[in-house]
């Protein structure tokens, strides 16, 4: 897939008309991460094409929930290569980010990025999800927080809805077992004021792999102790 069927995707599935600096910033970013992926781990997907597709179309597809993210917050969990939170604020330049990734060499990878696209208002954390949770700057602060393949939906709640302002909304990136994770967080959700809102099929041209886009809306305001201490949320999920 070339950036020019990218363009067409996403003008024809999102109705998003992507510009030619918004689709070289796309090409500077696949030659970057391909570059680095030579040297550093930071993804399976070695091929350009499957980059577009399984990174840049799939990251795009979470505006297919939240509508256009300019003037929004935004929280990407465990952004590891930047996806999709990098792949966003391309083309959503106006949204505020946040990538929270605590593995050095990803975080270095994404703060790269950022530099050479000379992106405005993103900030790099390098910080456990249960560390950035208590944190006064990004404690219930964001309009959306997301995460895409970091953890199941119990454990992936406690980690992003403590993020979320009331009202704001968490959305988690998965695959076939979408709806039996979603049940499987309603005491979580209960606890950590969440409530399901939609899951939403996903489909990705050459891509036969259900993929689905689990929304929840923040309800309340999740209790002080959440979230608990770094590795006890995958240790004990709610």
């Amino acid at each position: 897939m070339t950036m020019r069927k990218l363009s067409r995707w996403a003008q024809q599935q999102l109705d998003l008309r992507l510009s030619p600096q918004q689709l070289q910033a796309f090409s500077r970013y696949q030659q970057e991460l391909l570059r680095w992926n030579q040297h550093t781990n930071l993804t399976a997907i070695r091929e350009p094409d499957q980059v577009i597709t399984k990174h840049f179309l799939d990251s795009l597809s979470v505006l297919t929930a939240t509508g256009c993210l300019n003037g929004q917050r935004v929280a990407d969990v465990g952004s590891g290569a930047g996806f999709p939170g990098l792949v966003l604020k391309i083309a959503c330049p106006a949204m505020r980010l946040t990538l929270i990734e605590s593995v050095g060499k990803k975080a270095d990878f994404c703060r790269h990025i950022v530099q050479t696209l000379d992106l405005p208002e993103v900030t790099v954390l390098a910080e456990r999800a249960e560390t950035a949770g208590h944190m006064a700057d990004h404690r219930e602060a964001y309009d959306w927080a997301m995460a895409r393949a970091v953890a199941r939906l119990p454990i992936l709640a406690e980690y992003l809805l403590p993020l979320v302002k009331p009202g704001g909304g968490m959305l988690a990136q998965k695959g076939e077992t979408a709806a039996a994770e979603a049940e499987d967080a309603a005491h979580a959700l209960q606890i950590l004021g969440g409530k399901l809102e939609n899951i939403l099929p996903v489909e990705l041209p050459g891509v036969a792999e259900p993929r689905y886009l689990v929304v929840i809306r923040k309800t309340g305001v999740t209790p002080e102790r959440y979230p608990r201490r770094a590795g006890v949320p995958a240790k004990r999920p709610l």
